[in-house]
């Protein structure tokens, strides 16, 4: 006859309390042992990590938040986390936030502000002590339920400023000019720009800045965007724009990703020579960029100093004052632009 096994209960999970009795002190004592900069004597300290590893003891460090009003837990609310530069700005993110002591809690969001606004309710209700909002914008309503919950906020790439949020944002109008002024540095008169259909702050700046800078030296460029910010879509925009008649000799697209698109487009479907036949400029430095197979010319994210200032400005005292900072994107030449 078959014998059911019995269920294996689970054991108790180890509490503080079973660390002062195996140390032979306090609750109170444990609690000040692993409490940075708590009044604690070398001998009681080493006598209850030594129970601590002996019973395989662990803080509690959301219980503890929740009596502390301090969970250490910071939002990160993003959207396309799949994509490079993305990827690659969450990573510093994390790993600063981890450095400073922090619990970085990823929330996929579309770009839309509703997806955003959920994911920020959900962040409240987690206890969350800050969220970073890579994607969208929260509504002012929502803010001021963020800061009345004691939880501050840092909008990267964002236009509007919020009272107690910091906002990060980079010179992309400067950078969509000086992408300009290369292009025709190097020798091309027939301009174009290419875009995604996602109209993120950040994007919109890049194109503007171009625009502007061909409007103030009295030329007409041509312009395209579809599709969400990938690689395909740069494969889709490049060959339409080489397949007009007035063919473009210099393209500036609004990522890396849709610049790799529209290179192999070129060099693929139309047959022509980088930068011989096309000039090429990207943003972002992802990369793919670097690769030996596009050598993409683009503008480089600084994505340690967003990071460096999003995690120093969670650490600074609060204000209710809107806060911004400005940083540079700093271009970086390789073969895809004559020279």
């Amino acid at each position: 006859m078959r014998r059911i096994a019995k269920p294996v209960k689970s054991k108790k999970q180890v509490s503080a309390k079973d660390v002062a009795a195996l140390a032979g002190v306090s609750r109170a004592a444990v609690s000040r042992a692993f409490t940075p900069g708590a009044s604690v004597s070398p001998r009681t300290k080493a006598k209850v990590e030594a129970a601590a590893e002996t019973l395989g003891y662990h803080v509690n460090h959301l219980a503890r938040g929740l009596l502390t009003s301090n969970s250490g837990i910071v939002a990160l609310i993003a959207a396309e986390i799949n994509t490079p530069y993305r990827s690659d700005l969450l990573a510093a993110l994390s790993a600063r936030l981890q450095a400073a002591g922090k619990v970085g809690m990823l929330i996929n969001t579309d770009r839309s502000d509703e997806s955003v606004a959920f994911a920020v309710r959900k962040a409240i209700a987690y206890r969350t002590d800050a969220a970073i909002v890579l994607s969208g914008m929260p509504d002012v309503s929502l803010t001021e339920t963020c800061l009345r919950n004691g939880m501050r906020l840092v909008l990267i790439n964002r236009d509007e400023e919020r009272p107690g949020a910091l906002r990060i944002r980079l010179d992309d109008g400067e950078a969509g000019a000086q992408a300009f002024a290369c292009l025709i540095a190097a020798g091309c008169r027939r301009l174009a720009f290419a875009s995604s259909s996602a109209g993120t702050p950040s994007l919109v700046d890049r194109g503007k800045g171009f625009r502007e800078a061909a409007a103030r030296a009295g030329m007409t460029i041509q312009e395209v965007d579809s599709g969400v910010t990938s690689y395909r879509t740069g494969l889709d925009l490049g060959t339409e724009l080489l397949a007009r008649p007035e063919r473009p000799d210099g393209i500036f697209c609004v990522t890396d990703l849709i610049a790799c698109g529209v290179a192999d487009a070129a060099r693929s479907r139309f047959k022509l020579r980088i930068p011989e036949d096309l000039s090429l400029i990207g943003f972002d430095d992802i990369e793919q960029a670097g690769w030996e197979s596009y050598g993409l010319t683009t503008f480089r994210q600084p994505v340690s100093e967003i990071a460096d200032a999003a995690v120093a400005y969670l650490a600074e005292n609060a204000t209710d004052l809107p806060h911004t900072v400005t940083l540079t994107s700093r271009m970086v030449w390789r073969g895809s632009v004559r020279s």
